[in-house]
C-alpha cells in the first residue's frame, strides 16, 4: 500500500484489516518538501506502524529537482501528469518484484485528491504490470481516521506535500497582502514606466 503519511494510513490500515488483509506500507514519495517536511513525515509513520504493527518499507528518494523538472510546464496539472504515476508506479514495480498480488495507496482516503483521475492511473498500471490494483474509496472514513490521528498524536501536515501546494495554502493570504506600492519620492511625469506596469513595486503588507 503506498503511503504518503501516517494520518491519511490509519483508516485504510484499519479497514483493510477489517477485511482480513494486512497491508505493506511502502513510504515512496519524492513529491514531498522541504527536506525537513519530507523527514517529519516519515518519521511520524515509522513511529506509527511500529505502533500499530505493520510492516514498513521505505525506498528514500527526496526530489526536489527532478520533481521541478517534471512538473515546471503544467503547475496546474502536476498530480495528474505527473505526481500520481510517479509514486505508483515506483510502487507497483516494488509490488510486482517482491511477490505481492496487489497494490492500492493511501492517497484515496482524500477528499482533497482528485480521486478519479487517481483511480484511472492505478488502473492502467494494473494494465501495464499485472499486479492487481485492489480499488477501495476510503473517503468514507476519513473524518474518522483524521480524529483518529489527531487522538494518536500524530503529526497532521498543513499541506499535500510539493512546494506548489505549499504555496497554495497561503495564497488567499498572499493575494489579500500583496498591494501595489507607489514611489515614494519620484515625480509624477518620471512614472510613465510605472503607469505602464514596466516598474510597478509589489511589497508584502504584512
Amino acid at each position: 500500500m503506498h503511503t504518503c503519511c501516517a494520518p491519511c494510513s490509519v483508516y485504510c490500515i484499519d479497514s483493510l484489516r477489517a477485511e482480513g488483509i494486512e497491508p505493506t506500507c511502502f513510504w515512496y514519495n519524492p513529491n514531498i518538501h522541504p527536506y525537513t517536511e519530507y523527514k517529519t513525515r516519515r518519521d511520524c509513520l515509522k513511529e506509527y506502524t511500529k505502533k500499530v504493527g505493520a510492516e514498513l518499507i521505505i525506498e528514500e528518494d527526496y526530489g526536489l529537482d527532478e520533481f521541478c523538472k517534471n512538473v515546471v510546464d503544467d503547475i496546474p496539472n502536476r498530480c495528474v501528469n505527473y505526481c500520481y504515476f510517479k509514486r505508483l508506479s515506483e510502487t507497483v514495480r516494488f509490488a510486482a518484484e517482491n511477490g505481492y498480488d496487489a497494490f492500492t495507496t493511501t492517497l484515496l482516503v482524500s477528499p482533497y485528491q482528485k480521486h478519479e483521475e487517481l483511480k484511472k492511473v492505478c488502473e492502467e498500471l494494473e494494465k501495464m504490470s499485472g499486479v492487481k490494483f485492489l480499488y477501495r474509496d476510503f473517503r468514507v472514513g476519513f473524518r474518522e481516521g483524521q480524529d483518529k490521528a489527531r487522538e494518536a498524536g500524530l503529526y497532521m501536515q498543513k499541506y499535500c506535500g510539493c512546494i506548489f501546494s505549499e504555496e497554495d495554502r497561503y495564497r488567499k493570504q498572499i493575494e489579500k497582502h500583496q498591494r501595489v506600492v507607489p514611489l515614494e519620492g519620484v515625480p509624477r511625469e518620471s512614472r510613465a514606466g510605472e503607469e505602464s506596469g514596466d516598474r510597478t513595486r509589489w511589497e508584502a503588507s504584512c
